[in-house]
């Protein structure tokens, strides 16, 4: 097992590396985000994602990001910031005790990649580009990782995964827009909404995406919690640089989003790009509802999101294809 999830340790492990060399910049930030449906009590569908990394700067496929991001606001005038990402997700059937194959549900698929990210502040506006590139297929490693993760908690042994996607290199490139706006207060606590829109084109997914959420809460920074979809994290100095809030050392707030998107590809559901393999009729429209509450004490942040998301895809029976899980976000700034 330990032999099999190494490239992914390693890759993951990059910046951690980075940082026994020189220390980062004050305001730097290293993040964790673990998403699994394990207490939502469904095994299904988007059933695990991990990504680490942070804000930090290397040489790598941030320039190219930071590029992108100038490219599509070249008036913004800020400093760009940069960040390193790797992370995993894995993709199963309802059943995944059946060895059989099962053409009329979700495709057994895993997705590894490695991510940079650039992003840039103007007034109450954040633009953020990541592009990801990686590998979809069995070299993505999502039979070891859950097999060796069942076995560890004691969940039944998955069986399907000779069914999964073919071997493919496949990439992202994301753009996320996001602005904030007080709206009022309650008592002592603040409300502000963040609406936020963007795009992704790829041989992983081609999306457009908008949507918002509300958030309620004392010292509120940043655009709402940090997120493990591209362009969803914030990076080096951004909250010291730009958040009168940050000097408190208690933050906290809740909150209730929407986010909405238009799929017009997503390898997941209607098959690898350039191979044969399995996939399924891929509905247009997806939404999902979020209702959380984030934490930060001084350099240290954790934010907790509930997911409800919509059918991704065309079911036999009606609502056969939604489901819940749950997003963990662990933050550290230096």
């Amino acid at each position: 097992m330990l032999r099999l999830v190494l490239p992914l340790l390693l890759l993951a492990t990059m910046p951690l590396q980075a940082l026994a060399l020189e220390r980062p910049p004050a305001g730097s930030e290293f993040q964790l985000f673990i998403e699994n449906d394990l207490l939502a009590r469904t095994d299904r569908y988007y059933t695990s994602g991990i990504k680490l990394g942070g804000g930090m700067a290397f040489d790598l496929l941030q320039l190219p990001a930071a590029e992108v991001l100038r490219q599509i606001a070249p008036d913004a005038g800020g400093k760009v910031h940069l960040g390193l990402f790797a992370g995993q997700n894995i993709y199963t059937p309802r059943s995944i005790t059946l060895s059989q194959a099962q053409p009329l549900d979700r495709p057994w698929a895993a997705w590894l990649y490695l991510g940079g990210v650039a992003q840039q502040v103007r007034d109450n506006r954040l633009d953020t580009v990541e592009i990801d590139l990686g590998l979809v297929g069995p070299s993505a490693l999502g039979k070891e990782v859950q097999s060796g993760w069942h076995r560890l908690i004691g969940s039944p042994r998955p069986r399907g995964w000779h069914h999964q996607i073919p071997n493919e290199p496949a990439f992202l490139v994301s753009w996320l827009a996001k602005s904030k706006h007080r709206v009022g207060s309650a008592g002592a606590l603040d409300i502000e909404a963040i609406p936020h829109g963007g795009a992704t084109l790829g041989t992983v997914m081609t999306l457009g995406r908008a949507g918002g959420l509300i958030r309620v809460g004392s010292n509120m920074t940043g655009f709402g919690p940090d997120t493990i979809e591209p362009g969803g994290a914030l990076l080096q100095n951004m909250r010291r640089e730009y958040e009168p809030g940050r000097a408190q050392e208690l933050e906290w707030y809740g909150f209730a989003g929407l986010d909405h998107r238009l799929v017009a590809y997503n390898i997941f559901l209607d098959g690898a790009a350039f191979r044969h393999g399995p996939g399924v009729r891929r509905r247009p429209h997806v939404y999902d509802l979020s209702l959380g509450f984030s934490l930060r004490y001084r350099a240290l942040r954790i934010s907790l999101t509930r997911v409800t998301r919509s059918e991704e895809f065309f079911t036999a029976g009606s609502n056969g294809g939604r489901q819940k899980f749950d997003s963990l976000n662990f933050g550290l700034e230096f």
